[in-house]
């Protein structure tokens, strides 16, 4: 009779599973922030388009009607629109508002002559000046129409 060999364990390590685990993480972490950057980008997307939409709205009732812009969303039905972050969109008659509350660009000269209309982005946070931190991320509308998308771009 010969003598029995002894097997090797065919188990993993500790060392081995804590370096699968490490990895796994990695490509989780790459994978959210792209993710992330995906959810950003539609969102942005989903606000330009809605922005249009109310804008298309604004200025068809306005040729239609023969008046000036409406003075609130409401008059046209839109007043419970939210953005993708979940906010009102912000319309400013500039007929009805005093000129100091309007939109401004980084020389402070009003970036629409009829009126304002854009979402406050992800921090739900806007001031007048674009130049201002708070308004960075806003998704708005610019030179009466001819621009519509992010502040930080505009």
């Amino acid at each position: 009779m010969k003598p029995r060999a002894h097997s090797i364990s065919a188990g993993i390590t500790l060392l081995e599973l804590l370096f699968v685990l490490a990895i796994i993480g990695t490509l989780v972490a790459l994978a959210q922030s792209s993710y992330s950057a995906y959810r950003n980008t539609v969102n942005i997307a989903q606000a330009v388009s809605d922005i249009v939409s109310i804008s298309t709205a604004i200025d068809h009732n306005t040729i239609v009607e023969g008046i000036p812009p409406p003075p609130s969303l409401a008059s046209i039905g839109m007043d419970g629109m939210l953005d993708p972050w979940g906010n009102p969109y912000q319309y400013i008659n500039h007929s009805l508002t005093p000129k100091g509350q309007w939109r401004k660009d980084r020389f402070i000269v009003p970036i629409n002559s009829d009126y304002d209309l854009y979402s406050m982005g992800p921090d739900g946070q806007s001031v007048a000046p674009l130049t201002a931190a708070a308004s960075q991320d806003d998704i708005l509308r610019a030179n009466d129409g001819a621009y519509v998308g992010p502040a930080s771009s505009y």
